[in-house]
């Protein structure tokens, strides 16, 4: 391939637009022309990001030969290393890079199970990152995609990203992402969309106006957000919960192709990835890659694994490392209550005219009357308040007819049994208060319980009765249910987390059974009522028993055992669907392979069939070694969870990537000083900048440019912390992880820690960064002393491919031995830490005095052309590489189509052709096709005296 002329636009370059300097960001060649994402560097357009089409605006790039040197005279050459610093932090990591850079440097673990998830998704082996996180519960799925999201934006790619979820875990994922890696995004719950509302025109385009954004499934499905949506392209997208977009007729599918489309990276992410019907699950996989499905629809584990990671507490390379920071769950706590007096008359009622009556037709007046039936059995076993909001609402429904006579004469007598177990405490709820207490749960302590129920009318009154026998105050004892807003679930969840909050009783639905982390404060689990269902319970149990509980999870099941002996074998079915489920844990990670059924609807009406006699347990409820020998997409993910992943490392640099500063901190502690020093005091004045080295702190009142940028941070953050008066920074990742764990047990009633971690990817970082740009005037590089015995210059040279992605990056030197430009001899480096080591940059240096600059100036063009001479044979290898890769892309996708050609009469295949099209696209824009080759400084032998001053 011939790389075209054109190396302006490549980003990294400076280029002025409209009389101001900018710097390029990313590119993408568009029918429109080139479009430009830049960062304003001159001083009216400074923190100022734009976008202009070169068809539209007149931009002129700087031409790297014609740069002028000037000298740094600052203390330690302070003001070039700054440069060098911002510069190298703006140059995008490489596509093809393997090893992990910001990813191992946040405040995740990043344990070897984690990291090689991340390795997966930037596999350059795939066209795209696109990847299904298909981890059991607990695994960390959460931190695993914070990593991904911080290795695409180191790498360029991730400028852009709309994070999806349901909307009770909004906050919680905002806080990970903020708190952990120091990606900040604007979260769109109810309150967050009514705030930008009042910000924005009606007509603007909101996902337009913020860059990152976590918003709701339920809100995004909306057809008000279509339009909106369908003009708006992202770096990356994350799609929580994700076994929620397989129907091809929902809402929520729709959604997920239409974001499939618009979006380079994908990630999906669900413990519960599949419902057993290959089907579906091809369709989520259509989404990663619509490639990977043959025409046929069969599936093929190969392509499978090459998307999808799956792993699951007991399999080897996450048993091997979790150790104390997941405890083993304790074995299944089922306690067996006996029914009451006015239980037992409640459960005979039901048994003689519901269930099994007399004459074989129970007198339900409507169809399915055996279904109505279990469902009274099912509101009796959660609780009589249950049972008599089930009769109420049956009866509300029925008209005064002859009809419905007998119905509602039945339903009568079975209010009036069931009102004696509501005038006294019911066996089981007896036996509740017992548990709780008995686990601690009382005045003057601090342990505490989930408690999980199916219907709301039991939470309601549970919530009403306990908080007087356990004697606790009211506010002890909280309610949660989908009833309730997302604002209301998102704070009831992150109080409980946090030490000092008076909940002691968390009464919950399965609202809370799916994403939401409880295990902060508590290790106590209860089933008031058992669900009829291996996954619900699965789910229910994993918001305790997941990595970061140091305490043996224990879940206690409460079976309410009537006289009646059909009623006692409803008792062992139940008992029996715990015991599996924990069977499951151990040895599959995944309960719902055990009926196959992947949906809790349908397990439920399979118990209830096995309830009713209808069928064996045995014969619905498989066991572990039937799951696993099963040839199916269980046995495939099976195969993925025992199957260990390549092993893959961390960050090979130094935390900040270039070894002119030996931390984040000190980058940050020089650029203050330098943006803000006052002669008179040598302290940075305006920003209250005091660095606390001793207590591993820093604090900053941050001057009105960061204000701006820090009001994009999460809302609740900033009205918490009131970062934007003072902004107290963790400087080092153990301090770090010290405050975030103190800000669970802070009496301010909040989860954001008052020390936010200066990770690499920080705002405050990215915005002393800029400051640093901005301190040379147009086209200039700085002349400084360093460890050489002749002239040399330091370039950078990147080639990127037609969407302004970086290819391949070397940091080529160039010397001049003779002191002109008539002998050049360059010396490539693979890292800007290995060529700053050799030019004796990597550390800090007397100033020994300024350089003369005279005659420097005409090495510049000299020593562009020659690198770029010698890089062209280094690029030329880099594109033969990719080039390779994408022809092999392209072969698939001639052979996907050569398969679906002879297929033409199956009309679901036009829709997964516009996929494949798409793919054909995004090849011819990967291929590498321009070039860039910048001087960043100049550096000439050391003097052997300093200069007057200089220490």
């Amino acid at each position: 391939m011939t790389l075209t002329k054109q190396t302006a636009f490549a980003p990294g370059s400076v280029v002025v637009v409209r009389d101001e300097e900018w710097l390029v960001q990313a590119t993408e060649a568009t029918p429109e022309g080139t479009l430009l994402r830049v960062q304003g560097l001159s001083e009216l357009v400074r923190d100022t990001a734009a976008a202009f089409f070169t068809s539209l605006d007149r931009v002129e790039p700087l031409d790297p030969r014609d740069a002028v040197v000037v000298a740094d005279d600052s203390s330690h050459h302070r003001r070039a290393r700054l440069w060098l610093e911002a510069t190298i932090r703006k140059t995008a990591v490489p596509l093809a890079e393997t090893e992990l850079t910001v990813a191992t440097q946040g405040l995740a673990d990043a344990l070897v199970y984690q990291r090689s998830a991340v390795a997966k998704a930037l596999d350059p082996a795939n066209l795209r990152p696109r990847i299904l996180l298909a981890d059991a519960v607990g695994l960390g799925k959460t931190l695993e995609i914070g990593m991904i999201l911080a290795e695409l934006v180191r790498r360029g790619r991730g400028e852009r990203i709309l994070v999806v979820t349901p909307r009770h875990v909004l906050e919680q994922t905002q806080h990970e992402l903020w708190t952990r890696f120091a990606l900040p995004f604007v979260r769109l719950d109810s309150a967050g969309i009514q705030r930008v509302r009042q910000q924005l025109p009606a007509t603007r385009n909101p996902f337009s106006y913020f860059k990152r954004v976590i918003v709701s499934i339920d809100t995004l499905k909306s057809d008000r957000y279509q339009a909106a949506l369908a003009k708006h392209r992202w770096d990356a997208v994350v799609i929580d919960e994700s076994h929620n977009l397989t129907n091809r007729n929902t809402q929520n599918n729709r959604l997920a192709r239409l974001l499939s489309h618009n979006t380079e990276a994908l990630i999906l992410a669900s413990a519960t990835p599949h419902n057993g019907r290959a089907e579906s699950f091809a369709e989520l996989i259509r989404l990663l890659d619509p490639s990977a499905v043959p025409p046929s629809g069969e599936l093929n584990r190969d392509e499978v694994g090459r998307l999808v990671v799956r792993r699951h507490r007991h399999s080897p390379e996450v048993a091997s490392v979790v150790g104390a920071d997941w405890k083993e769950r304790q074995p299944p706590h089922n306690v067996l209550v006996p029914a009451t007096e006015a239980e037992n008359a409640v459960a005979d009622e039901l048994e003689h005219t519901w269930l099994w009556p007399a004459g074989g037709t129970p007198p339900y007046s409507g169809r399915n009357g055996a279904l109505f039936a279990w469902t009274l059995a099912k509101a009796f076993l959660s609780s009589p308040a249950a049972l008599a909001e089930t009769i109420a609402a049956r009866r509300n429904r029925l008209a005064a007819t002859a009809d419905t006579a007998a119905e509602r004469a039945a339903l009568d007598r079975l209010t009036a049994v069931n009102e004696a177990t509501l005038q006294a405490p019911t066996g089981k709820y007896r036996a509740l208060v017992e548990h709780l207490r008995e686990i601690g749960v009382g005045p003057d302590s601090p342990s505490r319980a989930v408690v999980f129920a199916e219907r709301i009318a039991t939470l309601d009154w549970l919530r009403r009765q306990l908080p007087a026998d356990l004697q606790l105050p009211d506010e002890a004892v909280r309610v949660m249910h989908g009833s309730l807003s997302d604002d209301e679930q998102q704070q009831l969840v992150e109080q409980f987390k946090q030490q000092s909050s008076p909940i002691r009783v968390l009464v919950t639905g399965d609202v809370a059974s799916e994403g939401v982390n409880l295990h902060a404060q508590c290790h106590e689990l209860v089933h008031y009522d058992i669900p009829w269902s291996l996954i619900r319970i699965e789910q229910r149990n994993g918001r305790i028993d997941r990595y970061g509980q140091r305490q043996s999870p224990r879940i206690t099941a409460l079976l309410l055992d009537p006289a009646s002996e059909r009623f006692r074998g409803d008792v062992r079915v139940l008992s029996s669907l715990v015991r599996k489920e924990s069977e499951a844990h151990t040895a599959l990670g995944d309960a719902a392979s055990l009926m196959g059924e992947y949906s809790v609807s349908d397990e439920e009406e399979k118990i209830r069939q096995v309830l009713a006699g209808q069928r064996e347990l045995d014969e619905v409820v498989h066991s572990v070694e039937q799951a696993s020998a099963d040839d199916s997409l269980a046995a495939m993910f099976a195969h993925f969870a025992a199957t260990p992943a390549a092993a893959t490392t961390g960050s090979v640099e130094s935390p900040t990537g270039t070894g002119l500063f030996p931390d984040d901190v000190s980058f940050l502690d020089d650029a203050l000083h330098e943006a803000y020093v006052d002669p008179a005091e040598a302290l940075p004045r305006g920003v209250g900048w005091r660095l606390h080295e001793a207590h591993g702190t820093a604090e900053l009142t941050p001057p009105k440019d960061l204000v701006q940028r820090l009001a994009y941070l999460p809302q609740s953050y900033l009205a918490d912390r009131k970062v934007t008066d003072r902004l107290l920074l963790a400087t080092t990742p153990l301090l770090g992880k010290q405050r975030l764990a103190a800000a669970l047990a802070d009496k301010a009633g909040t989860t954001w820690p008052d020390a936010h971690y200066l990770a690499p990817l920080h705002p405050v970082l990215e915005w002393a960064a800029d400051r640093a740009l901005a301190r040379l005037g147009r086209n200039q590089i700085f002349a400084v002393r360093g460890t050489v015995h002749e002239p040399t210059v330091l370039l950078v040279g990147t080639l990127t491919n037609r969407r302004g992605q970086v290819v391949a990056t070397t940091w080529p030197t160039v010397a001049f031995p003779t002191g002109d430009a008539s002998f050049a001899p360059v010396t490539p480096y693979e890292s800007a830490s290995d060529a700053l080591a050799a030019l004796g940059l990597d550390r800090s240096r007397p100033n020994t005095g300024a350089v003369d600059v005279e005659g420097l100036r005409a090495l510049v063009p000299a020593a562009v052309d020659a690198a770029g001479q010698h890089m062209a044979s280094v690029f030329e290898s880099a594109t033969r590489d990719v080039e390779q890769r994408l022809d092999a892309w392209s072969s698939r996708l001639d052979g996907w189509e050569e398969d679906a050609d002879a297929l033409i009469q199956r009309e679901d295949l036009k829709r997964h052709r516009v996929g494949v099209r798409q793919e054909r696209e995004l090849v011819e824009a990967m291929a590498p096709d321009r070039k860039l080759v910048r001087p960043l400084i100049v550096v000439v032998p050391e003097r052997s005296e300093p200069s007057e001053g200089e220490a």
